[in-house]
């Protein structure tokens, strides 16, 4: 978490994925605890998250589950980029069989788990996605990302079109594996849509009495159960001395 002595909470999120929304709401539920937004590198989320570095993780599986809780959250349109005047270009959308035969780059970083990849993998694997990028627009290859990450690294002389018949990309929230803060429960529960009246998890979040407010509340019910035995049998003499 964040070095403060005020409440935070650490967001890591990777390239494409934006939580601009779901911060949004955090302010308006908890305007008193402060939330960091940190970008974080694809393949370095899950250990950074492990490490403490950040809270929570959005990010893409699939993901080492040790030591971390997975979260699905929505899956994302698989897209391939390519030149602007290469013939993918020519159709709205594409199928896997257009893709036959195709030079197809796979950056170090990739994160569409595919088994099979289709058309032909190209020797040279580039460093980043941005890195493929560049050379897409130089006619190495062409590259299949998530739609997202088409959006951020799109350029002037690239186009990128959906892949109708392809498996989605997964986008989800990671935790530590266990017990969550109360803090992480309530991110849990605004990426999950849930309504700031719902009641779950929040008696993890509720503080624990100490012994003397313990010892006082059994007291206090000591006596009002001595007072309403009082009640009950004042009522009852009256009530024999109405009938005498």
């Amino acid at each position: 978490m964040a070095s403060s002595s005020l409440p935070s909470l650490t967001v890591g999120y990777v390239p494409g994925v934006t939580p601009a929304k779901w911060a949004r709401t955090w302010a308006q539920r908890q305007p008193d605890v402060r939330l960091h937004l940190q970008a974080v590198a694809a393949a370095d989320a899950a250990d950074a998250l492990r490490a403490g570095a950040i809270d929570v993780a959005l990010l893409r599986p699939p993901v080492d589950p040790t030591g971390v809780a997975v979260i699905p959250l929505y899956e994302e349109m698989t897209v391939v980029m390519a030149p602007t005047d290469h013939l993918l270009s020519a159709a709205d959308t594409v199928t896997i069989a257009d893709l036959d035969g195709e030079p197809i780059l796979i950056p170090l970083d990739d994160v569409v788990a595919w088994a099979a990849v289709p058309g032909v993998r190209v020797d040279h694997r580039p460093e980043t996605t941005r890195d493929a990028t560049e050379l897409v627009a130089a006619g190495i290859g062409a590259l299949i990302v998530p739609q997202s990450l088409a959006r951020l690294h799109h350029r002037k002389d690239l186009v990128y079109r959906p892949i109708a018949d392809a498996p989605t990309c997964p986008v989800a929230l990671a935790v530590p594996e266990g017990q969550q803060p109360a803090l992480v429960e309530e991110f849990i529960g605004i990426v999950r849509g849930r309504k700031p009246s719902s009641s779950r998890g929040r008696s993890e979040s509720a503080p624990k009495r100490t012994a003397r407010e313990k010892t006082l509340a059994k007291q206090a019910a000591r006596i009002a159960a001595r007072e309403a035995a009082g009640k009950v049998a004042s009522k009852q003499d009256r009530a024999q001395r109405g009938r005498h």
